[in-house]
């Protein structure tokens, strides 16, 4: 497969967006194309329907768009691999979502950046907003900012909260490790794994993998691996701890892996994983390098090590672990079905369902494209 290195998406980006001037809209469902329509979508047909929705809020999602629609909502505190770079940086990447959201599973999203960065900032401008949508899907926070929000605002609301940055990326990951186990011959419950990268995404990932199987389960952050002998944890990692290292283990990234591990995913830093490391793990090891654009290890270099299987984060190269494979089809069977939190059930049917996707899973295909039409509806069906 070409690298999109090929061409500069860089700089076709900035030519596309500045051309569009924003990549989403607004469309009308009728045609304000009479005087009845207008009396009857404004003034004075509307008042009747706020009226009556005003006795009836239990009804608000039967006569508006709210059975339809999602807020994608940031602080631009942890965008992409950009970092901290404010709510205006977010904006193009938020505009994004909200078009995944409507091409992949016809849902209305829509783009909201804050110019606030504190829990109860954030937690209550989004219950302010609320009662505009029938979803919140929470992105590009940091953590661990992100998990006492995301946390608050499932308590508080009733309707459903999703942090993408957190599950979608869990939800993948279950179901690339799926298939992998079946490319593999193994099985995940007696599997060794670490995880680098002890944020939003690797603690959601390693809380969902040791609910579905319990496996043996080790964290990476800067300093090593995450073990109760560290005095440097913050509450997040203390947290952890409940679901990794039950040994006890001290050491490095590299030490880690030497002990006979299955399973490596880095959600962390480019270059991160050597092919040393890869040919120190068990045997055929299986490589989820994730960071974005450019991965732990190199899919050609994890391979050449003895990787059985390889993704990555990126659609230039087989298996790419990609949050559009998750979050429209969890959000149509959230609104469709009336769900009014998702929970980790939820994410565990919706990994399965994407695995069950891939009918004969080989080492270049363990996940399905994000463009599989039976994607969302196989999804949402299992969200209820």
């Amino acid at each position: 497969m070409i690298p999109s290195m090929s061409k500069d998406y860089s700089k076709i980006a900035l030519q596309k967006h500045k051309e569009l001037k924003g990549k989403i809209g607004v469309k009308l469902n009728d045609k304000l194309d009479s005087k009845d329509k207008l009396s009857t979508y404004y003034t004075p047909g509307v008042a009747a329907v706020s009226d009556y929705v005003a006795k009836h809020p239990e009804q608000t999602r039967d006569y508006t768009w709210t059975q339809n629609s999602v807020a994608v909502v940031s602080d631009g505190s942890a965008v992409l691999g950009l970092g901290n770079i404010g709510p205006e940086g977010a904006l193009p990447v938020m505009e994004g979502k909200s078009m995944l959201f409507k091409h992949f599973a016809d849902i209305d999203a829509v783009p909201i950046v804050l110019n606030v960065h504190s829990a109860n900032e954030i937690v209550s401008t989004v219950k302010a907003l609320s009662p505009t949508f029938g979803g919140i899907n929470l992105e590009d926070i940091a953590a661990p900012l992100c998990f006492e929000v995301e946390d608050r605002l499932k308590q508080e609301l009733d309707i459903p909260v999703f942090h993408d940055d957190q599950h979608g990326t869990a939800v993948v990951v279950l179901a690339g490790l799926i298939n992998a186990m079946k490319v593999t011959g193994k099985k995940l419950s007696d599997t060794k794994i670490v995880v680098v990268g002890a944020g939003a995404a690797g603690t959601a990932i390693i809380k969902l993998l040791y609910k579905y199987a319990k496996p043996e389960i080790y964290a990476v952050d800067s300093k090593g691996v995450v073990s109760q002998n560290r005095q440097d944890l913050n509450n997040e990692k203390k947290k952890l701890l409940e679901f990794t290292n039950k040994s006890g283990f001290d050491g490095s990234l590299e030490e880690v892996l030497a002990e006979g591990t299955d399973i490596f995913i880095g959600v962390s830093k480019a270059g991160l994983l050597t092919k040393e490391m890869v040919k120190s793990m068990g045997k055929d090891p299986i490589i989820f390098a994730m960071a974005n654009p450019t991965p732990e290890i190199m899919p050609d270099e994890a391979k050449k090590a003895g990787a059985a299987v390889v993704a990555t984060g990126r659609s230039d190269f087989a298996n790419q672990v990609n949050n559009a494979l998750a979050f429209p089809g969890i959000f149509r069977g959230a609104l469709d079905n009336k769900v009014k939190a998702i929970t980790d059930e939820h994410k565990l049917a919706a990994a399965e369902a994407i695995a069950g996707l891939v009918e004969n899973p080989s080492p270049d295909e363990i996940i399905p494209s994000p463009l599989n039409e039976n994607l969302v509806p196989e999804i949402a069906k299992v969200i209820k």
